[in-house]
């Protein structure tokens, strides 16, 4: 990833996008495999009744997990698209932190203009910062959605202390990311802000992996009754 950005050039250096949100990725599956493995050892699971609604609970909270994971990602991608522009097309070099800077519109419209500007068409979803922050918006609306309708199912279910507290505390992440995001596109891409909303990411997955291993004993002691 270093060794992309020392390439001789105009401007300053500029690392692979692609390189960059893999090695961000990398980083956050080995973070997550030290989590779990050390909540493994601090706090074995608590057990709890194996019901078909405990079950479609465990997959929602892991399907919501894989949504945070994938949000965190676009969020990274999207930082760099607003740190340095997009790399050819017609929003070339653009500063993207000054565009769209409205919530939850982008500009006067739901659907920028711009939206697919470049060609090929495929390119817009890597390389047009248009596009990557309306990628990243949609998923950041979508993971929001999930992590709420999982608080509410979570209401109706016989959950033991610690697995309540887990995602309790999903939802109050997934409210405070919102606000951190929202408060960030507001004030033009704030670095120190910008910041804090990326460890707000790690934090949020740090609360789903939490909550899925809380519920790990679910698939362990899997049983219907009748």
């Amino acid at each position: 990833m270093v060794k992309s950005g020392l390439v001789e050039k105009e401007g300053p250096a500029r690392v692979s996008q692609y390189r960059l949100t893999g090695h961000l990725g990398g980083a956050f599956v080995l973070y997550a495999l030290c989590l779990w493995s050390g909540l493994a050892q601090l706090l074995p699971p608590e057990k709890m009744e194996v019901t078909k609604k405990m079950l479609t609970f465990r997959k929602m909270a892991h399907g919501t997990k894989g949504l945070i994971f994938l949000t965190a990602l676009s969020e990274r991608y999207r930082r760099f698209q607003l740190q340095h522009g997009a790399a050819g097309g017609l929003v070339a070099g653009i500063q993207a932190g000054l565009v769209y800077n409205t919530f939850p519109k982008m500009g006067s419209t739901w659907v920028p203009s711009d939206l697919l500007a470049n060609s090929p068409t495929w390119t817009n979803f890597f390389e047009n910062p248009t596009a990557v922050q309306f990628n990243h918006r949609v998923l950041a609306e979508t993971t929001f959605v999930a992590a709420m309708g999982l608080w509410a199912y979570s209401r109706k279910l016989p959950l033991p202390p610690r697995a309540r507290k887990a995602v309790n505390a999903v939802a109050a992440m997934a409210c405070v990311q919102v606000g951190l995001g929202i408060t960030t596109l507001l004030l033009y891409v704030d670095k120190a802000l910008a910041s804090i909303h990326q460890f707000g990411a790690l934090a949020f997955l740090t609360a789903a992996i939490w909550l899925t291993h809380e519920l790990k004993l679910v698939k362990i002691l899997r049983r219907i009754p009748k």
